[in-house]
């Protein structure tokens, strides 16, 4: 196997430091994600069809947010109406289908995915690739070590699967047939960087930004990064 490939496997969580800061601003960032006012984004989304995937333990209210920049810019943008998001369960790309049926638009449109969201995003969009016309990850651990995080050992709990192990038959890193973006943050004190960036062929773009975990979600300078990605 290549060197890089073997040490990018056997990537390790954040650092303890990364991680007690992401606690320490957690409030903060989390009420920020669900209230702070819409941002302008500075292009013209013409009605391009979003949904937004939120985090693991998440609903749609913590996309909040982004959701509302977007709706302001012109974008057609839904939250995935499931709502806490308590991982990837046996059916949830049937579950998702049914979600997107409801939509006015059956146009192929962009899937917003942060964290575990982003999994179900990518693999959804190798289920139903007629579905999807790009994918956009937050700080998703698509690749490497699935254990590569801070969170592994509670999705376990309460998800009741092993991370590596889930009840669908999925290969995370295996990137989706469609445009797919993966934005990422070596401050991440949740995810590690290189699991959310990928190796050159499990993304079509890797995008670095300077943000908490959390902040992904909420980051003006990055929800503007995600509607340019989108008009694109």
């Amino acid at each position: 196997m290549n060197p890089l490939a073997t040490a990018h496997r056997q990537e390790k969580p954040p650092s303890l430091s990364l991680f007690a800061r992401e606690a320490l601003l957690f409030g903060f960032t989390r009420t920020r994600a669900s209230f702070a006012p819409a941002i302008s984004l500075g292009v013209d989304g013409r009605g391009h069809n979003v949904m937004v995937i939120p985090g693991f333990l998440a609903s749609d209210r913590t996309t909040s947010r982004l959701r509302r920049s977007l709706v302001k810019a012109g974008f057609a943008c839904a939250g995935w109406g499931l709502g806490r998001n308590l991982g990837i369960g046996a059916d949830i790309f049937i579950k998702l289908d049914e979600q997107l049926s409801s939509l006015p638009s059956n146009r192929p449109l962009t899937l917003i995915g942060w964290s575990v969201g982003g999994l179900i995003a990518r693999e959804y969009a190798k289920y139903a690739p007629d579905r999807v016309a790009k994918v956009i990850t937050l700080g998703s651990p698509f690749s490497g070590n699935p254990r590569a995080n801070n969170g592994w050992r509670m999705y376990e709990l309460i998800a009741g699967h092993k991370v590596d192990a889930p009840p669908v038959s999925v290969t995370l890193s295996v990137k989706p047939p469609m445009p797919t973006f993966a934005i990422w943050s070596p401050r991440d004190g949740m995810v590690a960087a290189r699991a959310a960036c990928g190796l050159a062929d499990e993304a079509d773009v890797q995008i670095q930004r300077n943000s908490t975990h959390m902040g992904l979600i909420a980051d003006p300078d990055i929800i503007r990064q995600v509607a340019e990605i989108i008009v694109a």
